[in-house]
């Protein structure tokens, strides 16, 4: 390392974390914050509650828990309704809560995870959202191997033939969904895709049953591709991630197999962008 490396290497510890800040020891714990974070994050959860009954559900002593809560007052994080003498999250809190949300990318979040999803499944990675009744391929990690999918960012896809699509028309409420066979058509694309509205329907129940989609030669011949919902604060569906492949490499045995890091993999850009997964729908 030369002198301007090791100088740009000093700037950037400066800048961030102290040597060794991976280090989970005491030592680098501020046991009272994090005891405090623990109450808070409590109360977020169990909104409403009186002060004896947190302390009692924590383990916490009451005056703990209340010096806790009077210094989380103090910055608006949580609140006192004198009332029913309950606590309760404070305006502060939605304040920095929006903070983050304005400088969470999805796309940004959801590059690493595409990576590991690509060289765990040895597969394209895809994530899309909805358009205008078609999906947007947002951004794709490419497999290594020569027979690969392609889609790059700014690809459109219909919604009914994609997987990220039906992903995501199986989380859409009702009656956007009925709008949304009223006004697209569901073209043909190759002998396995569906066209039929009922048919439809019953294929979006699967998927949400078994919580992902599936693409069997639905756009493409000798294509595949398995899906899964991203949601956000709000517990929508705000995009998908996919894997994609030829069939001499993805067999109808191995979509089970790879559901499961794709299901994964949104349910982790799910928790990068702060959202909540919502319970399969009945």
């Amino acid at each position: 390392m030369d002198f301007q490396e090791n100088a740009d290497s000093k700037t950037r510890r400066s800048r961030g974390r102290p040597r060794n800040w991976d280090a989970k020891t005491a030592q680098n714990t501020i046991k009272s914050l994090d005891r405090a974070m623990e109450v808070f994050e409590y109360l977020s959860e169990a909104q409403g509650k009186a002060l004896t009954a947190i302390a009692g559900e924590m383990g916490q002593s009451p005056a703990t828990v209340y010096r806790i809560l009077v210094t989380l007052e103090g910055r608006g994080l949580v609140e006192f309704d004198p009332a029913a003498q309950f606590w309760h999250i404070g305006p502060r809190a939605f304040v920095i809560g929006s903070r983050f949300l304005r400088r969470t990318s999805l796309v940004d979040r959801a590059r690493p995870i595409l990576r590991r999803l690509m060289e765990e499944t040895g597969e394209t990675a895809n994530l899309g959202i909805e358009r205008e009744g078609a999906v947007l391929f947002v951004s794709q990690v490419e497999t290594h191997a020569n027979i690969r999918a392609f889609f790059p960012p700014g690809s459109l896809s219909p919604m009914h033939s994609s997987g990220i699509g039906k992903a995501l028309l199986a989380q859409m409420d009702a009656s956007r969904l009925e709008r949304f066979l009223k006004t697209e058509p569901l073209k043909a694309f190759t002998g396995r895709t569906i066209t039929d509205p009922d048919a439809l329907r019953r294929d979006l129940e699967s998927v949400r049953d078994r919580g992902y989609a599936i693409d069997d030669e639905e756009k493409n011949p000798g294509m595949r591709c398995i899906a899964a919902p991203v949601f956000d604060v709000n517990s929508e569906a705000v995009a998908g991630i996919s894997v994609s492949g030829p069939t001499s490499r993805i067999g109808p045995h191995d979509m089970v197999r790879l559901s499961h890091p794709v299901r994964e993999a949104a349910r982790d850009l799910t928790r990068a962008i702060g959202g909540a997964a919502t319970a399969p729908r009945a």
